[in-house]
């Protein structure tokens, strides 16, 4: 136990060279959440700002602060409200008792009328800047109006109402600020507003140090700079200015004497932000070079050494401020680095969950497909013999059981009775329930029922085959379910490792390519590259006084495909009238590209066919082109090969597997319906960088490549889709070359042709005879050559697909740059 109770009070950490320095900075670290502990826990930080805030002055005489200090805490932090009151009376103590008595008199009338508002509005916090505006007002008028000997005076009317609209805009301030100075912050960035309400808070609670002075060095001229050069080193300028000016006007509002202050305070916190690359010390001759400069020209009022002193002291503090701290402010600025990499470690995180979840998934998808496609143990172990033992008990319990030959059968002849019985089994008709007649003899010489027996055998072998049969769609089910899920799993994990990947900087490729560009004479703004990945570049370039007159595609895309040796294409070009800027999308051009053409019609020239088509832009380097034929005509087959194409389109969108989907959909359509509707589909998938095709084909009949005048014959052997069994997809891959012809076709139109023996040679002849490379005129001349042998007559539902493979030759040539690192990697 001591061990334990030593661990948790002084945590040590046991290393050989590094274990003091580590101690060190635990220990460290632990002073400082006791430190934050006892400032924010317990209150003292705000008990401090009351007090500052309770003796702050505006023009003089005005104490604005008090009272919306009061509500805001009250509204925030009740329980410190009893607290803040006693600050705020010790401030104005130091004022006059009369302030003291004022301020408590106002805090008290506070509490009573915020009580009775309560009861009056649903919304009571809404009407607290009207709350404290009109008891601003009320009290100070009258304050004023006693001390006046009872006289009316409209120099004190204005005075109350500058403070009361004073009040009214602190309480917005205050209830956006006091906040962070509470153990109920939130750790997430800070809005604009917010950062401008607490910078005016504290310089409102500075205004309280007025008057303080240590050997002639004023505390407020101290801390006002340090403040400037704070914000200034973690913020940059434009907030180190901001500071500035609110402080200085804030300042001068509370004393004229310090109108000086804000241009020392915002020329000192425009340098401090400009020199801020130096760390500290750049931040700090910021200040020396405004207070110098500044100093030389108010020297008449303060002594320049004076405030060369207080600028000396101000620096000191941020030179001794932790670095934890500045780190720990800057999280919360937007616009900082440090708020930068929070936001980044923030979407790293969300980026990490998201891949575990997505992990988790797919691990829960394969577990599954395990588990599906695992047979059961048990049933390996089962052989032959153990199921025809199995089967006959279940004779002999209708039969043999109730015979008074049973010992004899099965105890002295059981051998030649166990292998009459079996050899009865695999000889009997499973329709008829006959055996051949040298069969049933043999059995009525060693049996007195021979009809029982064989009418027994043939009911159970019935529900033996029955039996069998559902185990077979049992499995074959299990199957296709394991490969749908461990398609998912696959997916999943892919799109788990997409999620991971980060985005790769190309910060020296981006100079690169805007410095080949600019020598070439071309005025570029911005260059972003997403992706250096040969055959998938991504590149967006903004263009400024751009003319419109096809500088992407004439100009840029030409240069940037010599640059990068690769053809480079314009993906998509967006022009802004307005400020005369354009930005292009660059991309890797395909290798190659393809060109289609179709023919269709439905039997006897209806509106409706059996068949269906289409064509599927898989991502940017596949395209798919598929046939689908219903069974029959009509309504209903249209129906079904329609349906069959949607949900491929769908599962291969998705990133499934080509096989794995065509299972999936040959699951769907079996279970989804009992009647005999089945679909047959020709799926053709090309790769548009290497040109080769993967033809897949479900009941569908041959297709054709016409390369030159040489006929290649594509044909697989399957059954149509939606038949409930085990099946093999035929997977035929060829090598396509630029200038090939893919022909589809449905059954309407390889079997149209009349009085034809060989659907093969007729096709294949008739297709050499095509002297057009057009796709669409090849596939109207198939479709018109089919029609003319049934003397015009539509026989069955028609259907030609032609894909013509060309190669990817960009509109403009590549443009030879002369650069000396013209070749980006």
């Amino acid at each position: 136990m001591g061990r334990v109770e030593r661990s948790v009070v002084e945590p040590t950490v046991d290393v050989n060279l590094n274990g003091t320095s580590l101690e060190i900075s635990a220990g460290v670290r632990k002073a400082q959440q006791k430190a934050e502990h006892f400032l924010v826990q317990k209150g003292i930080a705000l008990l401090f700002i009351a007090i500052l805030l309770g003796r702050a002055l505006i023009l003089s005489h005005l104490t604005p602060f008090a009272l919306p200090f009061f509500a805001a805490v009250y509204i925030i932090r009740r329980d410190k409200a009893p607290l803040m009151l006693f600050g705020l009376l010790i401030g104005s103590i130091t004022l006059s008792f009369g302030h003291a008595f004022y301020t408590l008199m106002l805090c008290l009338l506070f509490l009573l009328s915020f009580k009775i508002v309560k009861q009056l509005v649903k919304s009571p916090v809404k009407s607290l800047p009207y709350v404290i505006a009109g008891l601003t007002f009320v009290m100070k008028f009258g304050y004023q109006y006693i001390n006046d000997g009872f006289v009316f005076s409209w120099y004190s009317g204005l005075m109350a109402g500058i403070e009361a609209g004073l009040g009214f805009v602190l309480v917005f301030i205050f209830l956006q600020s006091i906040p962070l100075f509470t153990p109920l912050k939130s750790k997430r960035a800070l809005k604009t507003e917010e950062v401008i309400s607490l910078i005016i808070m504290l310089a409102s609670i500075m205004t309280g140090t007025i008057g303080w002075t240590v050997y002639q060095l004023s505390v407020e001229h101290i801390l006002s700079r340090y403040l400037v050069i704070l914000f200034a080193f973690i913020a940059g300028a434009t907030v180190g200015s901001t500071v500035g000016v609110v402080t200085g006007l804030i300042f001068s509002l509370a004393s004229i004497s310090s109108l000086f202050q804000m241009s020392l305070l915002a020329f000192s916190g425009l340098l401090g932000g400009l020199l801020k690359e130096g760390k500290r010390f750049g931040t700090a001759f910021g200040l020396v070079v405004a207070t110098l400069l500044i100093g030389m020209y108010t020297e008449s009022t303060t002594p320049l050494l004076i405030t060369m002193y207080e600028s000396g002291i101000a620096i000191l503090l941020l030179l001794l401020t932790p670095i934890s701290f500045t780190e720990k402010l800057a999280r919360h600025i937007p616009g900082t680095p440090e708020h930068a990499q929070e936001q980044q470690r923030y979407a790293r995180k969300i980026r990490d969950i998201t891949v575990r979840r997505v992990e988790q998934f797919s691990s829960v998808f394969q577990a599954l497909s395990n588990s599906f496609s695992q047979t059961e143990k048990w049933r390996e172990t089962i052989n032959e013999n153990e199921e025809f033992d199995y089967f006959l008990s279940n004779v002999t319990e209708k039969t043999c059981d109730k015979c008074h030959k049973k010992n004899q059968c099965w105890g002295a002849d059981f051998d030649k009775t166990y292998e009459l019985m079996k050899s009865i089994m695999h000889e009997i008709d499973d329709q008829t329930g006959r055996v051949p007649a040298s069969m049933y003899r043999k059995l009525e010489k060693h049996c007195i029922k021979p009809t029982n027996v064989r009418n027994a055998i043939h009911q159970e072998l019935n529900v033996y085959m029955a039996n069998e049969q559902l185990k077979k769609q049992v499995k074959e089910s299990r199957k296709l379910v394991a490969e749908q899920l461990l398609g998912v799993s696959e997916v999943m994990g892919d799109f788990a490792r997409e999620i991971q990947r980060e985005q790769e900087s190309h910060h020296r490729q981006e100079e690169m390519v805007m410095d080949a560009l600019m020598e070439f004479g071309i005025e570029i703004d911005q260059v972003e590259i997403f992706s250096m990945e040969p055959g998938n570049i991504d590149i967006d370039i903004a263009i400024p006084n751009y003319q419109g007159f096809g500088e992407c595609e004439k100009i840029i895309a030409p240069l940037l495909s010599d640059i990068l040796k690769e053809n480079i294409i314009v993906q998509n070009e967006e022009f802004l009238y307005e400020s005369g800027f354009c930005y292009g999308t660059f991309r890797s051009a395909k290798a190659y590209v393809v060109e289609t053409g179709v023919a269709h019609a439905a039997k006897g020239g209806g509106f409706l066919s059996g068949d269906s088509y289409s064509t599927i832009e898989l991502g940017p380097g596949k395209y798919a082109v598929a046939i689908s034929d219903g069974m029959g005509n009509g309504e209903r087959a249209h129906y079904e090969s329609s349906e069959t194409l949607k949900l491929l389109q769908k599962i291969l969108k998705s990133g499934i597997e080509e096989m794995v989907a065509i299972k999936s959909i040959n699951s769907i359509l079996s279970l989804r319906t009992t009647d005999e509707i089945f679909s047959t589909l020709d799926l053709a998938v090309i790769d548009m960088q290497d040109a080769h095709v993967k033809c897949l084909k479900i009941g569908s009949t041959p297709s054709f490549i016409k390369r030159g005048n040489r006929i290649i014959k594509i044909e697989a052997g399957n059954l149509p889709m939606g038949i409930l069994q085990e099946f093999d997809v035929d997977v035929v891959t060829k090598q396509l070359r630029a200038g090939d012809t893919l022909i589809m076709m449905s059954d309407g139109v390889f079997e149209g042709p009349k009085h034809v023996e060989n659907y093969d040679v007729w096709m294949m002849r008739k297709l050499r005879e095509i002297e057009t490379d057009d796709p669409q005129s090849i596939a109207d001349l198939v479709m018109e050559e089919v029609i003319r042998t049934r003397s015009g007559v539509i026989a069955d539902d028609m259907t030609v697909l032609v894909v013509q493979i060309k190669h990817n030759t960009p509109k403009w040539a590549a443009i030879p740059v002369r650069y000396r690192n013209k070749q980006i990697s």
